[in-house]
């Protein structure tokens, strides 16, 4: 009996051994006892042996079985279990420090974002937040790789997209202060190999300034300037007036049309095809973002100057400084300038700057280098299902959309900003402090809406230079109460990003004790295209704000 109890104890316990033990986390954090730890005192008796058999098989029964990737049907969701891959900054994780403080924010935040996630189906999204420059949460939730079924974590590299202009802006003002740049001299004085414009008979100039807050008329990937410009005016009626009756939305979405010769019918008739399956789409997808040839581009550019043959012929849609035309395009001119007026390679400058704020995982994206963390991207096909996105070259547009980062590197160029923004008013207070990357007054012009721009990502506010800025604002008392704050939304192939930093509302007659940066910042990325992320940022800043007010 003793035999047969202590053989049937050690297959046990050898067979429980990688599933209880062998590196797996407990319920807080701790690693998890392997039963053959327990060892055998000499002359163990029958009772002990009995109570260990007992013992072995509970812990069998609850153990957690181990899910083949393989089918993904029989997991029933691509979400990662929070018991099997425990995560820092998660629940099963002691809290640094510096998140003590935050415990209500940490947990309302995850929840909501659990809720994004699942309510886009996106396989992963990491999250970063610091509080007056320290950060004070970061965490991943779902999958980086699906496929391998590698966890997000705060070090995942993925896609920033559009955060990449914000980026290109301080290499622009550091260009400015430096007496290198002028923001209003025609683009030809650097960059002599794009082509003076005109627009309806008439010469026009575009400018740096014009570039920066998308107001140069230049192209994005849209190439229609008539689908362009009716939806421009669609919009517009629509803000004055709400939605316009039946037949003067038709009038307007036939504008133009009647002038067309015969052989242009199939084209419009697919326009409409293409209109109505964006009006079917998901809320919160871009109008045809994601149905430009251009977005999927596969070849290689050498540098900027080659870029701008994509674009730099086509008309311009409209007369620069006169509408908001958003366009990626016209950061690739961007860069070029920052190369004829640095003397350094586009990437060469932006990797000194990268260097300058710490931001040590920010990186160009391209297929060759081996990548540490990089995750892969998705989109679901037509017929509902996951798969990954195509291969992509961002060469052509590395200033408007092309580089990879991390929540962290991002949050650290968030305060790098804030501090600048913020010291020059707590250098009366205190000598001592170092200057901030950008001056005092570069940041004031960057996060100061310009007139005629949009921010389509929050209609509450206006285009800045390379940032969307929501101004403070309140217009009844004990009612809602507008805080200001500065972010930028990004949208690529398999991905979706936003940084947003919602400074401290500073009192200059009452700074003495504190210094910057003072506020909060909010980085999320998401391995998911078509993803609206500011409004849940803003919401975890506001819950962050909360705490830290209390």
């Amino acid at each position: 009996m003793y035999r047969f109890l202590s053989s049937v104890t050690s297959r046990a316990t050898a067979t429980a051994g990688p599933a209880l033990g062998g590196g797996r986390r407990g319920a807080h954090g701790r690693p998890g006892l392997p039963m053959l730890s327990l060892g055998w005192a000499g002359g163990l008796g029958l009772g002990l042996g009995l109570a260990l058999g007992a013992k072995l098989a509970i812990g069998l029964r609850g153990a957690v079985p181990i899910q083949s990737p393989a089918d993904p049907e029989a997991s029933g969701a691509t979400e990662l279990p929070h018991e099997q891959a425990p995560g820092p900054g998660s629940p099963h994780t002691p809290a640094s420090p510096a998140a003590r403080g935050f415990s209500r924010a940490i947990e309302s935040s995850r929840d909501l974002l659990h809720r994004i996630k699942d309510e886009v189906g996106a396989p992963g999204i990491v999250v970063g937040v610091s509080v007056d420059g320290k950060e004070v949460w970061s965490e991943g939730l779902g999958y980086a790789d699906v496929e391998n079924r590698v966890p997000c974590k705060p070090e995942t590299v993925m896609r920033i997209a559009s955060i990449s202009k914000s980026l290109t802006m301080v290499a622009l003002a550091k260009l400015w202060e430096a007496g290198k740049l002028d923001l209003d001299l025609p683009v030809q004085h650097y960059v002599p190999e794009f082509p003076e414009k005109e627009y309806e008979g008439e010469k026009v100039s575009v400018t740096t300034r014009l570039l920066i807050s998308h107001l140069s008329g230049i192209r994005h990937y849209e190439k229609d300037m008539k689908k362009v410009k009716e939806e421009k005016a669609y919009k517009a009626l629509k803000m004055m007036k709400g939605t316009p009756p039946p037949d003067q939305e038709k009038e307007l979405k036939e504008k133009g049309g009647k002038d067309n010769d015969k052989s242009d019918s199939p084209k419009a008739k697919a326009e409409q095809d293409s209109e109505a399956k964006c009006r079917s789409a998901k809320p919160g997808k871009k109008k045809n973002d994601f149905e430009q040839g251009e977005l999927y581009l596969k070849e290689k550019f050498e540098n900027s100057i080659e870029s701008l043959r994509l674009f730099k012929n086509d008309p311009l849609f409209f007369k620069p400084g006169s509408q908001f035309l958003y366009s990626t395009f016209g950061y690739t001119l961007l860069a070029a300038i920052v190369e004829r007026t640095s003397g350094y390679k586009y990437l060469d400058y932006m990797q000194k700057i990268f260097h300058d704020l710490d931001m040590l995982t920010t990186v160009q994206e391209e297929n060759e280098p081996v990548i540490y963390n990089r995750a892969r991207f998705y989109v679901y096909n037509k017929k509902k299902r996951l798969v990954n996105t195509p291969y992509v070259d961002n060469s052509y547009k590395w200033a408007g959309g092309g580089f990879l980062s991390t929540v962290g590197d991002l949050l650290k160029f968030g305060n790098a900003m804030l501090y600048g923004y913020q010291v020059g008013l707590f250098k009366n207070s205190n000598e001592n402090l170092l200057p901030g990357y950008l001056k005092p007054e570069t940041m004031v012009m960057m996060w100061t809406p310009v007139p005629n721009t949009e921010m389509s990502w929050d209609k509450e506010g206006k285009y800045a230079m390379a940032w969307g800025v929501v101004e403070k604002k309140q217009t009844h008392g004990a009612c809602r109460k507008q805080r200001h704050y500065a972010s930028h939304t990004g949208g690529a192939v398999g991905a979706s990003s936003v940084l947003l930093v919602l400074p401290e509302e500073l009192d200059p007659e009452a700074v003495n004790n504190k210094v910057p940066p003072r506020g909060i910042i909010v980085s999320i990325i998401c391995n998911m295209q078509s993803v609206g992320l500011n409004s849940t940022a803003l919401k975890i800043a506001l819950e962050f704000d909360k705490d830290r007010a209390d």
